[in-house]
């Protein structure tokens, strides 16, 4: 399932090469063009470019793929039960990480998770590398946060 994830993520940023590389260039005159303004509002939040002046209201970013939050929705509700309730809470609570951490963490803190669960020496640094704990960690916050917030 990890596997899926990272190819997932891999090939959206391809796509998202691919399409920059295909956009035609736009002369840069800065007499005739309004000038915008991308500003960074907090943690996960990001404000669209708009001419100076005019501001809408902070656009959470979304870089969670669809099947990614299907997936940690299935598996939270497998553990809390196959209810209407457990299903909001499940859809608040990958909303609140995706809030916190970005997708790119999140199949890192993954994937160490996975493999630490198998055994032996091979999957050692895995557990114990300082590095690899900081990683799940972050991961293990954000899903604190979660619980807090939703369940």
């Amino acid at each position: 399932m990890t596997a899926n994830r990272s190819t997932t993520a891999r090939r959206g940023a391809l796509f998202v090469l691919a399409a920059t590389l295909a956009m035609p260039a736009v002369a840069q005159d800065s007499a005739s063009a309004p000038q915008a303004d991308v500003t960074q509002a907090g943690p996960g939040v990001v404000q669209q470019a708009t001419p100076v002046g005019i501001s809408p209201p902070p656009v959470e970013a979304n870089d969670y793929p669809t099947v990614a939050r299907a997936d940690y929705i299935f598996g939270c509700m497998a553990a809390n039960g196959e209810t209407r309730q457990a299903l909001e809470r499940c859809s608040c609570s990958i909303d609140v990480i995706a809030s916190v951490l970005p997708y790119d963490k999140y199949v890192q803190a993954e994937t160490i998770m996975s493999i630490g669960r198998v055994g032996g020496e091979k999957t050692s640094i895995f557990k114990s590398s300082p590095v690899m704990q900081r990683v799940v960690a972050d991961l293990r916050r954000a899903q604190a946060e979660a619980e807090i917030r939703c369940f």
